[in-house]
């Protein structure tokens, strides 16, 4: 449940209640989060120690505690309604840090897509290869883009010759020559 920043101010310390008014609506925005990070632990440590006193003070009404010291601060009657005003300030600080981490990462978002979109069209450009040869008078050559094979002219006499010498086998042994099946 919230509290009106009137009770809050009644229940308060002046400084305590500045502390608290710099988390409230409009001031909590002029806070950096660096100011933010460091109220934290402040905060905390104000709910905790009105916690402890609160405690205290319940164990004490129900008799299953001894009081503690000599006397208790004078701000512990109301020691519950207090740890509740620092425990919403605490939630509002955290609240708000988690909105500028969001804001921050949603930035960091917005930079990565627009890079990647960049990229992307970029991509979509077609790169042509260069022009290559440009028109002459006359005509040229088309280049041919075969792997050339080189052989050696002993070679190619070596094929022509076994081809005869097979001839010439088949011929002495009386063989038909094999015909084709074309007509």
């Amino acid at each position: 449940m919230s509290v009106p920043c009137k009770f809050e101010r009644s229940l308060l310390s002046h400084d305590e209640y500045e502390t608290i008014r710099l988390t409230h609506h409009p001031a909590i925005y002029d806070v950096e989060a660096a100011g933010l990070e460091a109220m934290r632990p402040r905060l905390r440590k104000m709910r905790d120690k009105e916690r402890t006193l609160s405690r205290q003070k319940r164990r004490e009404g129900r008799g299953k505690a001894d009081a503690r010291g000599a006397s208790f601060p004078g701000t512990a009657e109301h020691a519950s309604q207090r740890k509740q005003v620092f425990a919403a300030a605490l939630k509002r600080v955290n609240k708000e840090l988690g909105r500028l981490h969001n804001l921050a990462a949603r930035a960091a978002h917005v930079e990565a897509a627009r890079k990647a979109l960049a990229l992307h069209r970029a991509a979509n450009f077609m790169t042509y290869p260069p022009a290559g040869a440009t028109a002459n008078e006359g005509m040229v050559p088309k280049v041919s883009m075969r792997r050339r094979k080189i052989m050696t002219g002993a070679k190619i006499g070596q094929v022509s010759q076994a081809t005869k010498v097979a001839q010439a086998v088949r011929d002495a042994r009386g063989d038909p020559q094999p015909s084709s099946s074309r007509n």
